[in-house]
């Protein structure tokens, strides 16, 4: 019994020892408070906030000591007024000191003064642009200056937190999200902020981005790969013998493969037919005379159209020789206008 004793007392020795190497400081002060105001340190772990008030002195300095396991995210709030002065990211083992001063005008405050903490640190860079803009000039800035700070910045964890103020206009700045995860996702993969970013680009496929492989059945039953054309110039035509704006575009799409086929030019014909012969009717009577259409005859479940996200037709992709997506969706005109771009 004295052993086992013994042992338990051991075993709370050591976690006692582990969770005290887990240990992070945050010291500093909050200067020019509104009287009778609060501050609280609240941490945000998935759906939860666990909050703490923060024990300031008559000069407004304070120093908490807090316990993550991982990077976690914690808001610095002021009371009663409801403001958000600031976010940290806080890891295992820091000694962060920050000194804000708090801005009436705007209910909120601003970091002065960091040192200890990378993720502070581009935090207080990132909140001094947006609190910048004092007129509409500077204003107009804003959204270029915080690309540009994130993108010079995407090795550091909160960025991942910070990129997603463009959450409503992603698909314009799905690059930098994908940049940022890219950089972030070898060492912090299961991070929420980083799993966010990865599925928001999940299925997103973008110019510049590297287009899947397709393989799928031709005419003969043979399996025709996308990547076999790899060195030309390729549109993926994704379109369905039912579909009538597909075979009202096909004359021109006939015109621009004749055009452009002895310079590079390739057509990848994905039907999302379900009927064989109405399928193969539609091709000899419209004239698509290049080889590669395939189709798995599944219709809007085509493995194809599905890697793609197709969610109508007619659709295109257009990809360069190296195999990387230029455009989508280019009709009539607009098609005409690049392909005469890039070949001539």
């Amino acid at each position: 019994m004295k052993r086992l004793s013994f042992l338990l007392a051991i075993v709370m020795l050591v976690s006692a020892c582990n969770l005290s190497a887990q240990k992070s400081t945050i010291s500093g002060s909050i200067a020019d408070l509104p009287e009778g105001s609060k501050v609280v340190l609240a941490a945000i772990v998935g759906d939860q906030i666990n909050a703490d008030t923060l024990q300031l002195d008559a000069k407004g300095a304070f120093k908490t000591t807090i316990n993550p396991t991982e990077p976690t995210l914690y808001m610095v709030n002021i009371l009663p007024f409801n403001a958000t002065a600031c976010h940290l990211m806080v890891g295992p083992k820091e000694k962060i000191e920050v000194d804000m001063v708090y801005i009436p005008e705007m209910r909120t405050a601003k970091i002065t003064h960091c040192k200890g903490s990378d993720n502070v640190e581009l935090y207080r860079q990132f909140n001094d642009i947006l609190l910048s803009g004092v007129n509409p000039t500077m204003q107009a800035l804003i959204p270029s200056q915080l690309e540009s700070l994130l993108a010079q910045n995407k090795n550091v964890l909160i960025s991942s937190f910070l990129v997603t103020i463009f959450e409503q206009d992603f698909e314009n700045h799905a690059f930098l999200y994908k940049e940022i995860r890219d950089a972030l996702a070898p060492k912090y993969e299961n991070n929420p902020y980083v799993k966010h970013l990865s599925d928001r680009l999940r299925g997103l496929l973008l110019p510049g981005m590297e287009a899947p492989e397709i393989a799928m059945p031709d005419t003969e039953g043979n399996t025709r790969k996308l990547s076999d054309l790899r060195g030309k110039v390729v549109m993926i035509d994704f379109w369905a013998s039912w579909c009538g704006p597909c075979r009202k575009e096909n004359p021109n799409v006939v015109k621009l493969y004749h055009k452009y086929h002895d310079k590079g030019f390739e057509i990848y014909s994905v039907s999302l037919d379900k009927t064989r012969d109405q399928w193969l009717k539609a091709i000899k009577d419209d004239g698509l005379v290049w080889p590669n259409h395939v189709s798995d005859l599944n219709g809007w479940t085509s493995s194809g159209g599905k890697t793609y996200g197709i969610m109508s037709v007619p659709s295109t992709v257009l990809i360069d020789k190296e195999g990387k997506i230029i455009a989508r969706n280019l009709r009539g005109a607009e098609l005409e206008r690049k392909l005469a771009e890039i070949f001539n």
